[in-house]
């Protein structure tokens, strides 16, 4: 494995926390990398580069995925630069946790802006020249929220379904043009990164540590896996929802499982002090 992420060039989003940061992290402990890290808290990203500097080559960048002409003009820079990254990691995402008639109009774009269109616009910026190279790997991270439906999270899985049926037509594509770029979705249930703070974890389905999702997502660009699902409860929600009656699989998850009442104490990501 290490021998597959020698000299490899590595696009991560949302890198100043979370999944992101600990891959970073991660991956410079393993292969000799470049890292191009992306994300809207550059100070954040400086710190991550101070940490990981003497065992990566780090590229920072602050910037709004969503900004599509910023995006586009860093992707050309990058391009120029001959950093035509090798793997693409969108792990750029907000979660908002509120009914949906509690949303704001701009808490429900902002969550459809961040997790789905900047992944797809950050993977169609650099898309053309991984094709025309015949190679690349580009990470999304979805959600088990992509496989079912939450109170409190209708948007957040919106979000999600829509990341899961781009990427998975995504990769029919790729494989149509044989072009060599292979996609992977990242599926899992909670996860301990801060963002989902004040949850509590459905039964059967625990709380994932971050070093453990990563380690998963690290193995499983390796061996050109196209979903990883975590924890292993997540495997069996969209067979038990294809079997069942509607009606019965709320009962089970709403009141055996308490799926539906685990985001009843969200209180998410706390700001940090300054």
């Amino acid at each position: 494995m290490k021998h597959f992420y020698h000299n490899k060039i590595i696009l991560i989003t949302g890198a100043a926390s979370g999944i992101g940061k600990r891959f970073a992290e991660k991956i410079s402990e393993i292969a000799d990398v470049t890292l191009i890290l992306w994300d809207r808290n550059p100070v954040e990203l400086i710190s991550i580069k101070e940490q990981i500097d003497a065992s990566a080559t780090v590229y920072t960048t602050g910037l709004d995925i969503t900004d599509t002409e910023r995006v586009q003009f860093e992707a050309e820079r990058i391009i120029k630069q001959k950093l035509l990254p090798d793997i693409i990691i969108n792990c750029a995402g907000i979660v908002v946790g509120k009914y949906f008639h509690e949303h704001y109009i701009t808490d429900i774009e902002r969550t459809m802006q961040i997790n789905t269109y900047g992944s797809m616009l950050v993977a169609r910026v650099f898309l053309n020249e991984m094709i025309e190279r015949g190679s690349g790997s580009i990470v999304n991270l979805a959600s088990a929220s992509g496989y079912i439906g939450n109170p409190k999270m209708s948007v957040y899985a919106s979000s999600k379904w829509a990341v899961l049926g781009w990427s998975e037509s995504l990769q029919i594509e790729m494989d149509h043009l044989n072009s060599g770029v292979k996609v992977l979705s990242v599926i899992p249930s909670y996860i301990n990164t801060g963002m989902f703070d004040g949850v509590k974890a459905p039964l059967f389905v625990p709380i994932l540590e971050t070093d453990d999702i990563v380690d998963r997502m690290i193995t499983g660009i390796y061996k050109e896996k196209r979903t990883i699902k975590a924890p292993f409860m997540v495997h069996f929600v969209p067979f038990l929802k294809a079997i069942l009656p509607a009606s019965i699989f709320d009962w089970l998850a709403g009141r055996v499982l308490g799926v539906y009442s685990s985001m009843d104490r969200f209180q998410g990501r706390k700001p940090k002090s300054s």
